[in-house]
């Protein structure tokens, strides 16, 4: 299979980077690129890329709104899912990662990820999984927990939807939430690997997540983890 990737940023060298990394893999190919957020969107209704790769600053509308939009957004002829985002910056902040899980990303990583990493995050994303460190996710849970915080709840999703889970796979989306993978969870909870990697499809499924990422985000929304405060370890 073919993975088709949509480049968006505004810096042309960067662009131009890019591309030399994704044209030196036989599976990958550049579908076209854009140089800011109002052009990605366009480019992404039209030509339905596999991955798009999406810097965060940009002129005019920027890649958290364009991935918001893109995730969103019915193609021209097809009901097809969306292109998956990866979002790309050299930005290691809180705010960013939490703003582009929100707007539907299923990935992040940072321009300084050398390239052999960012080709294999292509991959991963292209093929339904998602791209989220622990690190990272570290990140997101400590912004859970101040948005908790302010707001003194959890926010719009609600329980009943946690219901259509059996046990098991409740506790499969906890550790999920803690960002372990899958190797990690069936080491915790004593199970082959393969098991976990069923459980964790049935709750993509029941639970109408897009990837890991979004599971993620619905453990700590819908209240079934409860974040640890800004400054927990």
């Amino acid at each position: 299979m073919t993975i088709r990737v949509l480049i968006v940023d505004d810096d042309t060298l960067v662009r131009a980077g890019l591309r030399l990394m994704i044209e030196t893999q036989d599976d990958l190919v550049v579908a076209a690129e854009a140089a800011d957020g109002d052009e990605a969107v366009a480019l992404a209704r039209d030509l339905r890329p596999d991955v798009v790769l999406m810097d965060v600053r940009m002129p005019g509308m920027d890649g958290i709104e364009a991935t918001r939009r893109i995730t969103t957004t019915p193609g021209e002829d097809d009901d097809s899912d969306p292109p998956r985002v990866v979002i790309l910056t050299t930005f290691e902040i809180d705010q960013y990662v939490y703003d582009a899980v929100r707007a539907g990303a299923s990935g992040f990583l940072l321009k300084r990820t050398p390239p052999e990493a960012l080709i294999e995050g292509i991959r991963t994303i292209a093929s339904g999984d998602a791209l989220l460190s622990p690190s990272v996710t570290r990140r997101l849970m400590r912004e859970f927990a101040r948005a908790t915080t302010e707001s003194g709840r959890p926010t719009d999703v609600t329980n009943r939807d946690l219901e259509r889970l059996t046990e098991r796979e409740r506790e499969v989306l906890i550790h999920m939430g803690h960002g372990l993978a899958n190797r990690e969870i069936a080491r915790e909870l004593h199970l082959g690997e393969s098991t976990v990697k069923t459980h964790v499809k049935r709750i993509l499924m029941k639970l109408a997540l897009r990837d890991r990422v979004h599971a993620v985000v619905y453990a700590y929304e819908s209240g079934l983890l409860a974040p640890r405060p800004p400054d927990g370890r």
